[in-house]
């Protein structure tokens, strides 16, 4: 139930309140190693897209999981597979814009590529 909802998609504003709010979430960043390297949100965890089926087993269940990517289509991806692979639509966010919008709107420091 609830595989083919369209995925939620979460402002960097959203985003950004929330962790103010130290609201409870897990912020999964799916780039390559080398785009993480360049810049990164502050407590995500790191799974390049193409290893998540290896690594599905280390997303929690049960709690929003946010994805991002660069400009927000691999996360979307992501998390369209996640919901597929059961986690529950409610809980998957898709970080519109990825950390691009985000280093233009929330934080202009983080270096952009």
């Amino acid at each position: 139930m609830g595989h083919n909802q369209p995925i939620l998609s979460m402002t960097v504003e959203q985003l950004y309140q929330r962790m103010n709010n130290n609201d409870t979430f897990f912020l999964l960043d799916v780039r390559e190693s080398h785009e993480v390297a360049i810049c990164q949100l502050p407590n995500s965890k790191h799974i390049p897209m193409n290893l998540i089926p290896t690594y599905i087993d280390t997303i929690p269940d049960g709690i929003d999981i946010i994805v991002y990517c660069h400009h927000g289509i691999r996360s979307l991806a992501v998390a369209t597979y996640l919901q597929h692979a059961g986690f529950c639509s409610k809980q998957l966010f898709n970080l519109e814009g990825g950390i691009d919008k985000w280093a233009k709107i929330i934080d202009k420091s983080l270096s952009r590529y």
